[in-house]
């Protein structure tokens, strides 16, 4: 039996796209809110992504906020347990157990805010992202702008050729592309195999 311990005010908000998108910004724009709000709140961070400080997460638009660094899913509950608002960044970088993590928490009446890439740079769905999607309350698919065409980017283009699933970078590992510009770029990739 699925319980919630408060008054159903549990719940998981996803918010997803492609690298450059604004999801961290995003991320960082909802915990401040509850911060305002007098909510206590806890965000996490996989050890796995090295960009920024250990102790926050930094936005491309600068924006900041304290963060935990964590190496393993299963640290999130326990860390968790007397907050209102649980934030987790780059969610991709999670294994699957991240979903019963987040699906407990909000049974326990946390409001949950996870972002991440929700397809890697093949176009292929992202570790546990679709699975935090089905399962989620609210989903908000934010948008880059594609370098090619001007058009909205969802895909995450990998400029060099290596093919680790993970390869932690900024613009000059990515870009951010449509579809029309992703299909025609990974093509190209495919000719010269």
């Amino acid at each position: 039996m699925i319980e919630n311990k408060k008054n159903s005010k549990g719940r998981l908000e996803v918010i997803c796209g492609s690298m450059f998108s604004g999801k961290t910004e995003e991320l960082i724009k909802r915990i401040k809110k509850a911060e305002l709000d007098k909510q206590n709140f806890i965000v996490f961070k996989p050890k796995t992504d090295s960009r920024s400080p250990k102790d926050k997460i930094i936005s491309h638009g600068k924006s900041e906020i304290g963060a935990k660094m964590i190496e393993n899913t299963k640290e999130i509950y326990p860390f968790s347990k007397n907050y209102d608002v649980v934030g987790i960044d780059e969610a991709q970088f999670f294994n699957q157990d991240l979903v019963a993590v987040c699906n407990k928490l909000a049974n326990d009446g946390c409001r949950v805010i996870v972002s991440g890439l929700d397809m890697d740079y093949k176009g292929v769905p992202f570790g546990p992202m679709p699975n935090l999607m089905a399962c989620a309350e609210e989903v908000t698919k934010v948008h880059a702008v594609c370098v090619e065409t001007g058009e909205l980017a969802n895909y995450s283009y990998r400029k060099n050729e290596a093919n680790d699933l993970i390869l932690v970078g900024e613009k000059k590992e990515y870009e951010p592309l449509s579809r029309s510009a992703f299909i025609k770029r990974m093509a190209k990739r495919e000719k010269k195999k």
